[in-house]
């Protein structure tokens, strides 16, 4: 699509993600066993003819720039396309940070305007999903909109977590005119809910960004730029029937992935032609995956260099994993090189990349489900998170809501039995900030 330039928002930190988000930004969390989050806005942009990209990065990008590089991946390399990344300066003031998506944006106009772009598609680097972004364009130019919004359907109760909005059906099927949007309300009968996908005409996107900057809003698309701009612009909402996965908070990011498990979902990471980078965790250097004859595997996902001698059910496990006869993991996920030893259980966890689980140890433990004692709005259903680089000793047991802070030692642990919702790190149970 000659004309568009695209900025990813790819560089922040989610808090509701706890250790996983600690040493890298949402967008470079891995997923599906051998992906990284933001490969699936990239791969739509490849698939959808976008061939300039700014990426625009800040929390701790080191894992992103690594993973991104010049984008040649995903095709972004050559005499009238590229992918940059848009780190903000590093000055003694804060406000040398971005302090919003709007900002972000905004610190990078010089980019933009250099570009001479006919239209700017702005989308957030965390969603899982399939997208032809050219049927957007065109239906954008059709309406001749000032910006055209991407909405997927989202029930009434789940609608306090994203921006929603009535719309209109001025081309029936596809889309129509925004009415109302309302930025994560308490109750609404709004039933569409925003991908954080936003396709601009530049000047207006210029105009709003500039008088968001004169105020004292948020600097934020959802909760500053829409809301001014509906009823004021012409503001038309994309409607997206697909699979849309979320991965803002640790259930979402635990459901996203086990959606890989079954069927029925709509996600079809073959069938969407991701791409990513085979350098980065050392991909494509790998040998194939080995099991061991006393392997047995029940409705699973394992990649290049995993070696498996135990049972594993329900779970996603990452290249490099390896599990020990006698381990179990079950209804978890794995990131890459993590090692389960003989005899350990792994139940309904998230191991960030390379921990170890020691000999006996289980993890979600007994049927206790107290909420986490330092983050209860964090972890609630269940689901233990595993830091990475963190050895879990020989025979220790964790409950459920459990966190374990990243590069955590056999000598850190002062127990071996640690009930339902404890935060664990070195010689305590405080809370991980």
């Amino acid at each position: 699509m000659n004309g568009i330039l695209s900025l990813v928002l790819a560089g922040g930190r989610v808090d509701e993600l706890s250790v996983l988000t600690l040493s890298r930004p949402k967008s470079a969390m891995p997923f599906g066993g051998m992906y990284r989050v933001i490969d699936f806005c990239l791969s739509n942009l490849m698939h959808s003819g976008v061939e300039n990209v700014g990426i625009l990065s800040q929390y701790r990008s080191f894992s992103l720039l690594n993973h991104v590089g010049i984008g040649s991946w995903w095709d972004f390399v050559g005499r009238d396309r590229g992918a940059t990344m848009l780190l903000p300066s590093t000055g003694h003031r804060a406000s040398d940070w971005y302090k919003g998506t709007a900002d972000a944006v905004y610190q990078n106009l010089e980019f933009v305007r250099e570009k001479k772009p006919d239209n700017v598609l702005i989308l957030s680097g965390d969603h899982i999903y399939k997208m032809d972004y050219a049927a957007m364009a065109a239906f954008h130019r059709d309406m001749d909109a000032d910006l055209t919004i991407a909405f997927a359907p989202v029930a009434p109760e789940r609608s306090s977590r994203f921006g929603v909005a009535d719309l209109g059906d001025e081309v029936p099927g596809i889309g129509g005119r925004v009415n109302n949007y309302i930025e994560k309300p308490e109750r609404t009968t709004c039933n569409w809910a925003s991908m954080t996908i936003y396709l601009f005409k530049p000047q207006v996107l210029y105009d709003i960004l500039a008088e968001n900057a004169e105020s004292n809003g948020s600097f934020e698309f959802g909760q500053d730029i829409i809301p001014n701009l509906v009823g004021k612009k012409r503001v038309f909402g994309y409607k997206f029937n697909g699979y849309w996965g979320y991965t803002r908070s640790i259930d979402e990011y635990w459901q996203t992935n086990m959606d890989l498990l079954t069927g029925d979902t709509g996600i079809d990471l073959e069938a969407w032609q991701v791409r990513t980078n085979l350098d980065h965790d050392k991909l494509r250097d790998r040998p194939p995956a080995q099991l061991g004859s006393r392997a047995n595997i029940v409705n699973s996902l394992l990649h290049n260099g995993c070696k498996i001698d135990g049972h594993v059910e329900n779970s996603i496990l990452f290249a490099g994993v390896v599990v020990e006869p006698g381990a179990v993991v079950r209804d978890s996920i794995l990131l890459f090189d993590t090692h389960v030893q003989s005899g350990a259980h792994v139940e309904r966890t998230i191991v960030d990349v390379d921990a170890r689980i020691g000999r006996g140890a289980v993890t979600g433990d007994g049927e206790s489900v107290v909420a986490n004692n330092s983050s209860p709005q964090l972890l609630s259903s269940g689901i233990s998170l595993i830091g990475k680089g963190a050895v879990l000793p020989e025979g220790v047991r964790l409950g459920k809501n459990c966190i374990v802070a990243p590069g955590l030692a056999v000598d850190d642990f002062e127990s071996t039995v640690y009930g339902a919702g404890l935060t664990i790190r070195h010689h305590s149970h405080e809370v991980i900030s």
